[in-house]
């Protein structure tokens, strides 16, 4: 992974989602991470870095849990032919079952869509 990679989803997710200034966004230690234009990138829009210990995964357990539900629910299951193949595959996974269907224990047995809609809902309401 580069940190050209790190920064164009980034840049994506920050387009997307509009983030308001005092995001934290947590990362293991890596490389692509800790480089100066990915800082500088987070810098720029008021994105506060948080980062693993070092040797500690439980820092990042959501992460983590994350990559492991991919590998076990997705990846394992496939042979891709090629790179394109491959993103197709794991973008339907992620914007299509992993955000609209597959519930989580963690947000109440409910999908991460539906939690980020209550969650507007309750910042309306306040």
């Amino acid at each position: 992974m580069t940190k050209e990679l790190v920064i164009k989803a980034m840049q994506m997710a920050i387009r997307r989602e509009a983030p308001k200034p005092g995001l934290i966004f947590h990362s293991d230690r890596g490389s692509q991470y800790c480089s100066k234009s990915f800082r500088a990138l987070l810098e720029a829009y008021n994105i506060q870095q948080s980062m693993s210990r070092r040797g500690n995964p439980y820092d990042n357990a959501c992460a983590e849990n994350f990559f492991s539900c991919l590998k076990c629910e997705c990846t394992n299951f496939h042979h891709f032919k090629n790179r394109d193949a491959a993103k197709q595959v794991i973008f339907e996974y992620i914007e299509v079952y992993y955000n609209r269907q597959r519930r989580h224990a963690a947000l109440g047995w409910v999908t991460p869509l539906k939690y980020k809609e209550q969650l507007a809902e309750l910042r309306l309401a306040v």
